[in-house]
C-alpha cells in the first residue's frame, strides 16, 4: 500500500545494476521508488504517476536523458518536477546542456550514498519553499477575492434591483422620465457589473497564461506597430466622457513595433488610464507620453492624484483597494494588476514612482522590434 507520507522518486536508468541499487538504496531510505529501464517508458511513468522528483541517467537507448527532460519540460503536469541528471560524462559541455534545458542538478558516476542524498534532500526542500511560496500567494488571492469581490457585485446588483423592483411596483405611477431615470440606473450598473465580470475573466486567463510557456510564447508572437490615432482617440473619448477631456495631454513622440496583440496594449492604456482619472481630482492634468529608448517603448501615465506609498507599491496584488474605508472609489484594483500581467507576460516590466498626495508616474516599458519618428 502506498505511503502518502512517501516522496515518490522516479528512477531512468538503462543499466539494470546501477538502477537496481539505487531503488534498493532509496527504498532503505524512506522513499517510494519507482524505475524506468530507458526514456520513453520514463516519460510514460512520469506522467501516469506524476513523481516528486525524477533521477535520469544522460546515456540512454530509445530517448536520451536530454530528450526526456526537454518532452516533460513542455507538458505543464510534469514541466515543474525537479530534475536531477545522472551520469558518467563529466564534460562542462555536457553539464551545460542540461542545465539550459532546465535540469535541477547534476551527479557524475560514481557518487557517494551521500552525495545522491543531499542532492535530493536539496531540491526536495526547495520544491517544498517553492510551493509553500505558491499557496501563500494563492491563499492571499482568495481571501482578496472574499473581501472585495462580494461587495463589488453587490454594489451594481443592488442598483440593478433597487430599481427594477421600483418599477415593476410603481410603474402605473411613475412619469416617463422617471420611468427613463431609473432605466439609466439599471443600465449605469448593468456596465459596471459587466466590465467587474470581464476584468476577473481576463485576470484569471492571464495567470493561467503564466504557467503555460507555450501560451506565453504565442502571446509575443504578435507584431504590431504602436497605434498612435487609435490610442489617442481612446484616450480622448475616455476622458471626455467623464467630463475630463481638457485635463489630458497626449504626447507620442515615436512609433514602433511590438510582439503584443493590439488588443493588449488599448487594454493596458484603458487601465492605466482609467487609474489615472480615478485617483486624481477633475481641473487637475494627467500627461500621457510615449517615447522610445535602447530598444524600449516607454509609455508613461502621470497624474497629479492621492498617490500611492512605497508599502503599497511593493504589496501591489490583484483584488486590492488600498485604504478603502478612506477612499470609497469604484472598481476591485485589478487594474494595475492585469496590466503587470500582461506587461510581464510580453517580457516588459511596469514601473511605479509615487509621492502620496503630490505625484504619480506609472511606466510601462515593452520590447520593440523597429521603431521611427512618428508626427502627431
Amino acid at each position: 500500500m502506498t505511503n502518502n507520507n512517501k516522496h515518490k522518486i522516479l528512477i531512468i536508468e538503462d543499466e539494470t545494476f546501477v538502477r537496481q541499487n539505487l531503488v534498493e538504496l532509496l527504498t532503505y531510505e524512506n522513499f517510494q521508488v519507482i524505475a524506468a529501464e530507458n526514456g520513453l517508458m520514463g516519460v510514460q511513468l512520469a506522467h501516469e504517476e506524476v513523481p516528486d522528483l525524477i533521477i535520469c541517467d544522460v546515456m540512454m537507448p530509445e530517448l536520451n536523458g536530454h530528450d526526456v527532460l526537454q518532452k516533460l519540460r513542455q507538458q505543464p503536469l510534469t514541466a515543474t518536477i525537479p530534475f536531477i541528471f545522472l551520469t558518467a560524462k563529466c564534460e562542462k559541455a555536457d553539464v551545460r546542456q542540461g542545465m539550459l534545458l532546465g535540469a535541477d542538478d547534476y551527479l557524475t558516476k560514481p557518487f557517494t550514498r551521500v552525495e545522491l542524498l543531499a542532492a535530493i534532500s536539496s531540491r526536495l526542500e526547495k520544491q517544498a519553499a517553492i510551493r509553500q511560496q505558491s499557496q501563500k500567494k494563492l491563499d492571499e488571492l482568495c481571501s482578496n477575492i472574499a473581501m472585495s469581490l462580494p461587495h463589488e457585485m453587490r454594489t451594481p446588483l443592488n442598483g440593478i434591483l433597487g430599481f427594477s423592483e421600483l418599477l415593476i411596483r410603481e410603474v402605473d405611477n411613475l412619469s416617463p422620465h422617471e420611468i427613463r431615470e431609473m432605466a439609466e440606473g439599471i443600465h449605469k450598473s448593468g456596465e459596471r457589473l459587466y466590465r467587474l465580470i470581464q476584468k476577473f475573466l481576463l485576470y484569471a486567463e492571464l495567470e493561467i497564461a503564466a504557467t503555460d510557456s507555450q501560451r506565453v510564447h504565442l502571446l509575443q508572437t504578435h507584431k504590431t506597430k504602436f497605434p498612435t490615432m487609435g490610442l489617442q482617440k481612446l484616450i480622448d473619448e475616455k476622458a471626455k466622457k467623464l467630463g475630463r477631456g481638457a485635463d489630458v495631454c497626449i504626447n507620442f513622440q515615436k512609433s514602433c513595433r511590438l510582439r503584443m496583440c493590439e488588443t493588449k496594449l488599448y487594454k493596458i492604456t484603458e487601465e492605466l488610464l482609467d487609474n489615472a482619472l480615478k485617483f486624481s481630482l477633475p481641473g487637475t492634468k494627467i500627461y500621457v507620453d510615449s517615447t522610445v529608448s535602447n530598444r524600449k517603448l516607454i509609455l508613461s501615465f502621470t497624474d497629479f492624484g492621492r498617490g500611492m506609498t512605497s508599502a503599497e507599491i511593493s504589496d501591489l496584488g490583484a483584488y486590492r483597494q488600498f485604504e478603502r474605508k478612506l477612499y470609497e472609489q469604484q472598481g476591485s484594483g485589478l487594474g494595475l494588476s492585469i496590466v503587470k500581467r500582461i506587461v510581464e507576460l510580453h517580457g516588459g516590466e511596469l514601473s511605479i514612482h509615487s509621492q502620496p498626495g503630490e505625484k504619480t508616474v506609472v511606466q510601462v516599458l515593452l520590447p520593440c522590434t523597429s521603431c521611427k519618428k512618428e508626427n502627431t
